[in-house]
């Protein structure tokens, strides 16, 4: 105990000692440490009596108050008064008990604020304790006999005000008898103490509020009445007639809940006593519910209205009871209380609220033609001074156009027309607000139905000089473009709309377009123009609707609308324009692509779907620019990248495979019809692809391929070319690279040898390799094309030997004479086959060589090299004879010459 008395103590200072932020983690420490206490164990420490003082005055310093919560302050006070006890003395004084009892009391009222029951209870019940102890003393206390008749009835008023809260403890917690218990015991008191029968009679009041508020309605009923009652029994001290008057509305509405036919005596009882009390408007008000509800004759309800005039009640609280009598289905006698109403209220400026609301319910009830009648009386008055208040006219506005805007539904759209043309009525010529825009608008809409096309355009024009700058307006404009066929004008105002669409546009009503409106409005200038037959005008709505929405499946929608519309085109069109259609579909795939990359409310299932959709389209558009390689590139390119965004499958790998092997091909043939400043990135772009459809081909291969798939060739062919013409060193790589294949072609390596020496390209060391392995792989055929073997042949001699040398080196005469006998091998394989043309240019190439040796002096050679070309004479065919002849006598003539040249060189030396 000495642990718990030094632990509260030093909180309590800290406490006291404390800044305002750092309250609550003490509190609740204090807090804790008294809860857990048994009883009220005694402590005689007068010093902990002190603390409990000093903290209590501390709960209630003015300063505390808005620093800590309510629930704050009930722990607080829990606390100090349990510690208070705690040092309660054997034999306390008065004055130790009245502190007990204020402290309870005010700890127990505490809590109850709390919404704390529980722990009300023990405070309350500590405080009547305390005060049984303090009455006992007091009566056994014989002296002062007047001092101690006062203190009696302190005592008194205290326990009142404790059982009052024991009540509203009970009725908290649904202890609905008990809490009667209670309060009987203060409504006996009252006899003792009049002036609090106000305070009971307002406490049994907010018992029926609470309980009502829970449809206790039984509980409700009792406490009301209890109310009433207490009320009556002092009328000095009473809450005064207008609370008793509310007391008992309330108690007629809770028997109007309950069971309006079982308690129907009762209620009418309960209104009429309150009437008397104070009259109201909403006691007459409820008086005439409760009569409606009971089934009452229609006599019993006029005497109902009567008394409401009579008690000159509000226009607005008439037109309720109006209101309610048509709800409640008793039409006669709304229509006949309502013209009495205008009648009664005739003088009065709001008048026109009570004509508004006749016209409202015959317009609800079908008297269509009764409410016109109305309208065109109000329509006159308007212009006889007997105007509308602004508020009344704004509601028959409301009312004219809501009727107007059924009927345009229905598709009656005279009469649409008619409704509106009533609320122009009320529209000074000239005048200038949205509404009025907005209105002919309208009007506009229902001219354009009727096919009054001139009533509609003069419509708009009222509505542009109102409202210039909003979308509705411009959309109205566009309606009639349409209809007129002015593909310009309709343009015009697309570009308006979506200009207007960005800047968030002021409506005719006020309020902002909301981008959602304004993208609903060029979809459906899509739509018109599209009913139309106008696809020009529909592709410039659908366009600006793609520019200005933010709305990604709005705008991938508009995108599929737009590419069907040129899919259409170019069915229908000639090659030269179909040029021209696929260069309008390529933006709009473009901007496809960006929509549907871009990070949005999509589902993953939506972007697939959507991607999937436009990678066809794009596909499909590529294979009809076989002419076109530009266009055909960026198809095939936007195809690929659409089909990044799909799930990945061997399918579309493949897809993928083919869309850059294409786009590559594409390249390269733009490469070589392009000017020379665009060839290095073209080919550098052609690389690119080849690059990336590598690792695409990778991963294919890595599932399985069929050893017959060419890509592996093409790959290596498209790359080759490129690096060629980029003159990069790494083409010698690609080459070996081909000839790593395992049944490489030799058509490949024949066109590689080409793609060597083709300008800018100039390597001939690749291409004699690469032609070296084709004439070897011509030779290992079963049968060989002997044509093939001696353009391989001519072009190795060619590359080796070029026409025109002024000396050759000993190693390329060795390499070219091995070229010229593989030559000869073939030949004679197949005499009568070999081409008669290309026997004679070797046989004119080998002389020539001989010749040109023999004019640098190599004189063995020289003689060596024309021996060769004798030799191919006899292979000549037709020309054999004329060649043999001519050959024979130069031949002669040089070996002559030979000789002497050899004889003068021995002599020389």
């Amino acid at each position: 105990m000495e642990r718990f008395v030094s632990t509260v103590k030093c909180l309590i200072d800290n406490l006291l000692h404390k800044q305002p932020t750092d309250y609550e983690e003490v509190i609740e420490k204090l807090f804790s440490e008294v809860s857990g206490l048994e009883g009220f164990p005694k402590i005689p420490d007068p010093q902990l009596e002190e603390c409990a003082i000093q903290l209590w005055n501390w709960a209630v310093t003015k300063n505390v108050g808005s620093t800590i919560s309510t629930n704050q302050k009930a722990k607080v006070r829990h606390v100090a008064c349990s510690l208070l006890c705690c040092c309660e003395p054997e034999n306390p004084t008065e004055g130790v008990i009245r502190k007990q009892i204020l402290m309870a009391s005010k700890t127990g009222r505490t809590w109850l604020d709390c919404k704390n029951p529980q722990m009300a209870d023990n405070f309350l019940r500590l405080a009547v304790k305390s005060l049984e102890t303090l009455y006992g003393q007091l009566t056994s206390r014989g002296d002062g006999a007047a001092d101690s008749a006062s203190s009696k009835g302190d005592v008194e008023k205290d326990l009142l005000r404790i059982l009052s809260c024991q009540a509203e403890s009970a009725v908290t917690q649904g202890n609905n008898h008990e809490a009667v218990v209670y309060m009987q015991r203060c409504k006996d008191m009252l006899l003792r103490l009049p002036k609090d029968t106000a305070y009971i009679s307002l406490m049994c009041c907010n018992f029926g509020i609470d309980t009502y508020n829970q449809r206790k309605f039984e509980d409700s009923a009792f406490w009301l009445s209890q109310s009433y009652e207490i009320g009556k029994m002092n009328v000095k001290y009473a809450p005064g007639s207008e609370v008793q008057a509310k007391v008992l509305r309330l108690l007629a509405t809770v028997y109007l809940e309950w069971d309006c036919q079982r308690f129907q005596e009762k209620a009418l009882n309960a209104v009429s006593l309150a009437n008397k009390e104070c009259v109201s408007a909403s006691g007459l008000y409820l008086k005439i519910r409760i009569l409606l509800k009971c089934g009452a004759s229609d006599d019993h309800i006029r005497a109902g209205f009567n008394e409401m005039l009579e008690s000159k009640v509000s226009l607005e609280l008439c037109l309720s009871t109006v209101k309610l009598l048509m709800s409640e289905d008793r039409e006669m006698l709304a229509f006949e209380y309502l013209k009495r109403v205008c009648q009664h209220f005739e003088a009065s400026p709001d008048l026109g609220t009570a004509l508004v609301l006749h016209i409202e319910l015959l317009l609800q009830r079908g008297k269509e033609l009764l409410g016109k009648q109305k309208i065109e009386d109000i329509i006159t008055g308007h212009y006889t001074g007997k105007q509308l208040s602004p508020q009344a006219l704004t509601s028959l506005h409301v009312m004219l156009w809501d009727k107007a805007s059924n009927h345009f539904e229905a598709r009656n759209y005279s009469e649409a027309l008619q409704w509106y043309n009533y609320s122009l009525s009320f529209f000074k010529a000239g005048q200038m607000e949205p509404n009025s825009a907005k209105l002919q608008r309208n009007r506009a809409s229902c001219f354009l139905q009727l096919k009054q096309l001139e009533k509609a355009k003069e419509a708009i024009k009222e509505a542009e000089r109102c409202d210039p700058d909003s979308i509705f307006t411009h959309f109205s404009v566009y309606k009639i473009a349409v209809q007129e066929n002015n593909v310009e004008k309709a343009a015009e105002a697309v570009n308006a709309m979506g200009l207007l669409s960005k800047s968030a546009a002021a409506s005719s009503d006020g309020l902002l377009v909301s981008e959602n409106a304004a993208s609903k409005l060029l979809s459906l200038a899509a739509q018109i123009a599209l009913e139309n037959e106008q696809q020009e005008t529909a592709m410039k709505a659908l366009e600006s609707l793609c520019e200005n929405s933010e709305d990604e499946a709005q705008v991938l929608t508009a995108l599929r609308c737009l590419v069907r519309l040129v899919l259409s085109r170019i069915e229908q069109s000639s090659d030269d324009m179909r040029h021209v259609s696929l260069d309008v579909l390529l933006p709009y795939l473009k901007m496809a692509l960006q929509k549907v990359s871009h990070q949005s409310r999509l589902t993953v299932e939506q972007r697939t779907e959507e991607a999937n959709w436009f990678r066809k389209i794009a596909w499909n558009s590529a294979l009809q620019c076989e002419s076109s390689p530009d266009r055909m590139r960026d198809f095939f390119v936007l195809s690929y990248q659409l089909s990044q965004l799909c799930p990945p499958d061997r399918t579309l790998l493949m897809g993928q495979k083919t869309c850059l092997l294409m786009a590559a091909a594409a390249s390269l043939e733009l490469f070589r019809k392009s000017l020379h400043s665009a060839q290095t990135e073209q080919l550098t772009q052609a690389l690119e692809y080849i690059q990336i459809c590598w690792e695409v081909w990778k991963t294919l291969k890595a599932s399985g391929s069929s050893p017959m798939d060419p890509t592996d060739t093409l790959l290596l062919l498209y790359e080759f070319e490129a690096r060629a013409k980029l003159n990069d060193p790494k083409v010698g790589t690609v080459l070996e690279s081909v000839l790593e294949l395992e049944n490489v072609e030799i058509k490949v390596l024949e066109t590689i040898a080409a793609l060597a020496m083709e300008p800018p390209a100039h390597f001939p060391l690749l291409c004699k390799k690469a032609l070296r392995v084709a004439l070897s792989l011509h030779k290992k055929q079963p049968q060989a094309d002997l044509a093939s073997c001696s353009k391989c042949v001519h072009s190795l001699i060619k590359l080796s030997l070029p026409s025109g040398v002024s000396e050759v080196g000993a190693h390329v005469l060795e390499e070219v004479w091995d070229y010229y006998e593989e030559a000869l091998s073939v030949i004679t394989a197949a005499p009568d086959d070999f081409p008669e043309m290309e026997t004679l240019w070797l046989l004119t190439r080998a002389w020539n060589t001989g010749i040109l040796l023999y004019s640098l002096a190599q004189y063995p050679e020289a003689e060596k090299w024309c021996g060769l070309a004798m030799s191919f004479v006899r292979h000549l065919g037709s020309l054999q004879e004329s060649y043999e002849t001519q050959m024979s006598g130069l031949y002669s003539e040089i070996l002559d010459r030979l000789d002497k040249a050899k004889r003068n060189l021995i002599t020389e030396e």
